[in-house]
């Protein structure tokens, strides 16, 4: 039986979360990385919204959004109790009002943006998952799960625009969850670097 594909980019936040619950779950497939400038015509035939992950199952079945593949993976295998620390609030405001700060704090030419106005926008965001963060290492309990993995890539691309100014931030519970997590063994095994895939 062929192994689901998933078309990834490494640096893609979503694409990130997505591999972190396919691992953490145990579950095989054939990973196609994919230059987002020259995306592949079996992808798009997939998912014609183009955007990656896309995680496609065969027999026309295809998971072309990063939670629903988060949740996917766990529903079959959840080994570390990843869905007992589901917040969708808080990863509502991480994909919504603070995703859209990320990206005109870093692109502001793109956007036409103010950077300083949605960098301070996004510090309140940091600011209240260091307070979330009182009394534990990770959202929502002593362990990692599910909220942490769909958080963690976009707080590391908010912190790495101005990593100086990052630095001296006042969240040392934030920095302390991000720093664990960036260096986990999970976290470092999904970020390997793989050849863009061609058919």
């Amino acid at each position: 039986m062929a192994l689901p594909v998933l078309y990834s980019f490494r640096r893609c936040p979503y694409a990130m979360r997505a591999r972190m619950a396919l691992a953490v779950s145990g579950t095989r497939y054939e990973l196609r990385e994919v230059r987002l400038s020259a995306k592949p015509a079996a992808m798009l035939a997939a998912s014609p919204k183009g955007s990656v992950p896309v995680l496609d199952l065969g027999g026309g079945m295809v998971i072309d959004e990063s939670l629903d593949i988060m949740r996917w993976a766990l529903g079959i295998s959840d080994p570390e109790a990843w869905m007992a620390r589901d917040d969708p609030a808080l990863i509502a405001a991480n994909d919504g009002p603070f995703k859209r700060d990320l990206d005109r704090y870093k692109y502001p030419d793109r956007h036409g943006s103010d950077p300083a106005a949605h960098r301070r926008s996004g510090l309140a965001f940091l600011r209240e998952i260091d307070v979330a963060l009182a009394g534990t290492d990770h959202l929502g309990g002593p362990t990692r799960g599910l909220t942490d993995a769909a958080i963690m890539p976009f707080v590391r691309q908010f912190a790495a625009v101005e990593s100086g100014w990052f630095d001296v931030q006042p969240l040392p519970r934030l920095k302390r969850w991000l720093a664990g997590h960036v260096a986990s063994d999970l976290f470092n095994a999904v970020m390997v670097r793989a050849t863009p895939w061609s058919p």
